[in-house]
């Protein structure tokens, strides 16, 4: 008979603490707490002091009657509120809405009501929209943030101010850990590119296994000096928030993204590691050698979204910044997959190195499974690099589920994996390459075509920036490859240049049929819009040149 060992054997509070990655600035202000925390402009804030504000939040938020469950929105760039929000809005038991910047009116409104929101920080430069969603959400408290690195708002707004809200609070305020580690800390929202936005909702558990995977994958040290390239409303930062933290490191903010607002930065600060989405990695990569020049060391970047060209990838290593390829989505807390280098891989040329580090690789530490898998058997396809099924990932870094959308839970969950959406293929070696979102495919005359191969040929030409191929209908195929191309500053070339280009790599079938210069749509995190650019082929809109 086995041995029981369960009896007399129960989990106490001092043997079972929930996970939740809000201690890690305890922690840091306990062990470091006189190291910088935050650089912004003018700004050095240490680590104590930013533990304090965080705690001040929470108390003020909790005098104003938030609590448990509770959602408090943020319409912040990447400045110390932002910050200080993924800790003080959780201490106070509540649930952070960081909010995307550039998205309009209507959808933001909608996202409150949705989340229904009872506390909105807004930045002084929103100070329009903020009095618009205050006027239209009902029981909505603003509190306005003001940044000495951003625009004034014109007139006051809110019912207070940020400073004055965090000298109500107590510097002392005794947070508590949250109930349960299942418990909601952030809700995040999807692009809604295809009807309302989704409700994402994150547990303290996966926030916390997320932050500690991106250490463990990034082999992070302590005080890393860490540049805020990625939007903390996306993914709450891919976790980075926590993550820092949990280092004891420099977050150093950024307003806005450009290029040598980047390497000053790079070279002030002694930045050690940033974030991005290919698009910013590109423009980083074809910036004039001047600006590139005079940083510290080394840099380490991580890239995920869609998949980053092996031209891309080839750039920024001959600048001499070594570069980590994750993947994830919004419902995995960003990045819960890596392509983790191998030895072997040093040894070979540049772009055969690039080509290996595109691929989106295996399973984040903490992260219990990424697979491709055939959605109608639910079966693991063959590792031969050919056979196309869905990835899907199963583990503690994936969503609670959608926001008060049931369907669209079970639908993501179905046989016991989260569907990514996202089309595949398992390589001999067990690492995952993505084909092409499913809608993002083209079929012509029967023959799948991936948008990202097509998209990859583009960009090892010269002049190209950046690229982006949807399906346009054929009459004879169906669909055909269409490309449109964004070039570098200066550069020049033409649409049957660009096609006999891809002739050299591709097959014959897959050559795009047409070609569109013009200044691609892009998302707040560089993603490109495809979704526009299907619009312009269905209706034959006129593409700016």
């Amino acid at each position: 008979m086995p041995t029981d060992y369960d009896t007399g054997l129960t989990r106490n509070p001092a043997n079972f603490v929930p996970l939740t990655p809000i201690d890690f600035i305890a922690r840091a202000a306990e062990v470091y707490g006189g190291r910088l925390a935050i650089v912004h402009g003018s700004v050095r804030q240490n680590w104590r002091d930013t533990y304090a504000r965080a705690r001040r939040l929470a108390s003020a938020l909790t005098k104003a009657g938030v609590g448990k469950g509770d959602t408090v929105a943020a319409l912040l760039p990447n400045t110390p509120a932002m910050v200080e929000a993924h800790f003080g809005v959780p201490m106070a038991g509540a649930v952070l809405n960081a909010m995307n910047i550039r998205l309009d009116a209507a959808n933001l409104v909608f996202m409150l009501r949705h989340g229904e929101a009872r506390v909105l920080l807004a930045d002084t430069e929103f100070a329009e929209i903020a009095r618009q969603m205050a006027r239209e959400v009902r029981g909505l408290t603003v509190i306005a943030v003001e940044d000495a690195l951003g625009p004034q708002a014109d007139a006051p707004f809110g019912e207070t101010d940020y400073e004055t809200f965090l000298a109500g609070g107590d510097p002392e305020f005794a947070w508590r850990m949250p109930d349960d580690e299942w418990d909601a800390i952030a809700l995040n929202y999807t692009s809604g590119t295809t009807g309302d936005p989704k409700g994402v909702v994150y547990h303290h558990r996966g926030a916390a296994l997320n932050a500690i995977s991106n250490i463990l994958e990034w082999d992070l040290p302590k005080h890393p000096v860490y540049l805020w390239t990625l939007p903390m409303f996306h993914c709450n930062g891919w976790c980075f928030p926590w993550t820092i933290a949990a280092r004891a490191g420099v977050n150093v903010c950024l307003r806005k993204f450009e290029p040598k607002l980047v390497f000053d930065l790079m070279r002030a600060e002694g930045v050690t590691h940033y974030c991005a989405a290919p698009i910013v990695h590109a423009a980083l990569a074809n910036a004039p050698l001047p600006m590139r020049e005079g940083l510290r060391g080394p840099v380490r970047g991580m890239v995920a979204g869609a998949p980053p060209p092996a031209a891309v990838l080839a750039q920024i290593e001959e600048m001499g910044f070594e570069l980590t390829h994750s993947y994830g989505l919004t419902e995995v807390y960003g990045p819960a997959a890596v392509c983790a280098e191998q030895e072997g891989w040093q040894t070979l040329s540049p772009d055969e190195r690039a080509v290996r580090k595109a691929r989106q690789g295996v399973r984040y530490h903490l992260q219990a499974r990424v697979a491709v898998l055939d959605p109608a058997s639910m079966q693991a396809v063959p590792n031969d690099g050919e056979t196309i099924g869905e990835i899907m990932f199963r583990g503690n870094i994936c969503m609670k589920g959608y926001l008060k959308n049931d369907r669209a839970t079970r639908d993501a969950f179905a046989g016991g994996w989260f569907h990514t959406g996202d089309l595949g293929v398992a390589m001999p070696d067990g690492y995952i390459k993505i084909k092409d979102r499913s809608k993002d495919i083209v079929i012509s005359g029967g023959e799948n075509i991936s948008s990202v191969e097509v998209e990859d040929a583009l960009y090892r030409h010269p002049s190209v920036l950046a690229a982006a191929v949807v399906a346009q209908p054929d009459p004879k195929w169906g669909e055909t490859p269409c490309a449109f191309v964004e070039l570098k500053d200066g550069a020049t070339t033409t649409a049957e240049a660009l096609i006999e280009h891809c002739r050299a790599l591709l097959a014959h079938y897959k050559v795009p049929r047409a070609v569109h210069f013009c200044k691609l749509p892009k998302t707040s995190t560089g993603k490109i819009q495809k979704f526009e650019l299907r619009k312009r082929v269905g209706s034959n809109a006129a593409i700016d040149v």
